[in-house]
């Protein structure tokens, strides 16, 4: 029988586990969890100060476990001060923690092998981390509901890549999900793929017979989501390195040569999986696209500039409801739109031109920082004689992924987020990242007072909401990977807070919150200038 939401509560269960198997492991190799378990409770500075540890790093860390459930993690706003304590979930948790060796062992082997192609040895090794996961590591059926909870994280160290991995490779194509296939049809391995099958057959993915493969209910379920996991599998560069982020070298990833890849994350990816599961949000931002360019002409943008373009997605989708819904749609030949895609990233100003182009969309794809938009707005004055205030801005998970900036200012007050925040292994006040935010909302303002910006942005939840909705919430994986990478997602609220005293007043008719809960980690604004 039909079961989405359990199916979608098993995505959310994976996506913890691909974040928390490491973390958890790497704090009980350096004895965190051991000194923890002795003192019952401590003070984040103390312990980076005993364990020689980054001390923004080590917050990120605890502050995973307590999402999970496994620590009572206390921050002082007031004082600025971190500390955590155990709870009743603590000991099995702990006792546990070293079940996700071989997990880890696993992440540390692919590292040698493609990202995104099946080979030999990294699949026996998955296939005998499965036989032991399928055995249920000798756990009793009756072992309680922390040891299930850790049997499913192991499960979504195996689930997360390989389905992220199949997606990227065209498996999940609609010729393959409306009929059945046989292995050799898709891959050069055929006996190595025809295993890896029937593990996912033993997960309820597929149905084997005569060996040919069909897609199960389910299997169509999570494999036209399989993007979900795409963002947070891109980070297992980051996930692989926590030993050095926490313990060592903080930039350990960071030193990169001019031209290079990214060592964090493997951004291809990350777009893939972004573009991917942000389309249900582009639907809801279409009653505020289509009202601004219905419009008289003369009070309408000249165009769009998306900033943190990705793969061009957004701007596709947008070009098109215009096109097809609006009164400028049924003007582009006297008032054509000015698109402009802006990113930071080289890899996705590739990927989003193509896309464009692909889609016979004419645009401008440009690099751009979203730090400097007034060094922005003189490029575009000077390359394309266009005023960014002429503009509606947009952008879509953004804002949090900004380069960090000492905040002018101090908050004057305490901060109301929950969040663990670091730069380069330095723990952030939140006071500091609220302030921070609050700046650069305010360098935006000036472009903004026309057509306003509409945002949807990523957010975090305390980390006891997140614990007593366990798959419920893929909040713990985006905290982790965004708090390794020095990214700062704060709560809705948080993020409302700052944009008005950065004089940018949200539109509450069009606020959208998913989902429309206090568990909501993701919302769109429509933000204008007063």
């Amino acid at each position: 029988m039909a079961d989405p939401s359990r199916w979608r509560e098993e995505i959310f269960r994976h996506l913890d586990g691909i974040v928390t198997a490491p973390t958890a492991f790497a704090l009980h190799r350096r004895g965190v969890l051991a000194h923890l378990r002795e003192q019952g409770e401590a003070d984040l500075a103390d312990l980076a100060r005993r364990f020689g540890a980054n001390e923004g790093y080590l917050n990120v860390a605890l502050r995973v476990l307590a999402s999970q459930g496994w620590l009572d993690y206390r921050l002082d706003l007031a004082r600025d001060t971190v500390s955590c304590r155990l709870n009743a979930a603590s000991p099995a948790a702990f006792d546990r923690v070293p079940l996700y060796a071989d997990a880890v062992d696993l992440l540390a082997l692919t590292e040698r092998y493609h990202p995104r192609h099946f080979e030999v040895e990294p699949f026996r090794a998955m296939e005998a981390l499965f036989e032991r996961l399928a055995g249920r590591y000798r756990l009793p059926t009756d072992a309680g509901p922390v040891a299930e909870q850790i049997l499913r994280h192991i499960e979504g160290l195996i689930v997360g890549p390989t389905a992220v991995h199949l997606g990227m490779g065209g498996m999940f194509h609609k010729y393959f999900m409306e009929a059945s296939f046989r292995p050799e049809e898709f891959h050069r391995d055929p006996d190595s793929f025809t295993r890896l099958l029937e593990i996912f057959a033993r997960l309820g993915w597929f149905e084997a017979r005569n060996g040919t493969f069909r897609f199960t209910e389910k299997g169509l379920f999570l494999a036209q989501r399989a993007s979900a996991y795409g963002v947070t599998v891109s980070y297992i560069p980051t996930l692989r390195k926590l030993d050095d982020l926490i313990f060592g070298d903080p930039m350990v990833l960071r030193r990169v040569a001019e031209g290079a890849p990214e060592q964090h994350v493997d951004r291809e990816m990350n777009v893939w999986g972004s573009g991917g599961a942000h389309a249900s949000y582009f639907r809801r931002v279409d009653d505020i696209v289509i009202e601004l360019f219905n419009r008289p002409i003369a009070e309408q943008p000249r165009g769009i500039l998306d900033l943190g373009c990705g793969n061009g997605a957004f701007l596709e989708h947008v070009y098109e409801v215009i096109e097809r819904q609006t009164l400028r749609g049924k003007m582009l030949a006297d008032y054509p739109l000015f698109l402009v895609g802006v990113d930071f990233n080289p890899a996705a100003l590739k990927v989003a031109r193509r896309n464009l182009v692909q889609a016979d969309i004419w645009a401008k794809v440009i690099w751009g920082d979203i730090g400097r938009p007034d060094l922005l707005a003189e490029g575009l004055r000077a390359d394309y004689r266009i005023d960014l205030a002429d503009l509606l801005n947009v952008r879509t998970f953004l804002d949090h992924n900004r380069p960090w900036r000492e905040p002018s200012e101090p908050l004057g007050r305490p901060s109301r987020s929950t969040g663990a925040f670091a730069s380069a292994g330095r723990r952030l006040s939140n006071a500091a990242v609220e302030a921070s935010l609050t700046e650069h909302l305010r360098r935006w303002a000036p472009y903004l007072r026309r057509f306003g910006l509409l945002t949807i942005e990523l957010h975090t939840l305390p980390p006891e909401l997140a614990a007593a909705h366990l798959g419920a919430t893929p909040v713990t994986a985006y905290d982790a990977t965004h708090g390794y990478s020095d990214q700062y997602i704060v709560e809705v609220e948080v993020f409302q807070q700052a944009a008005r005293a950065a004089g940018l007043e949200p539109d509450v008719r069009r606020l959208a919150r998913f989902p429309d809960s206090e568990l909501a980690t993701v919302a769109i604004h429509y933000l204008q200038a007063r």
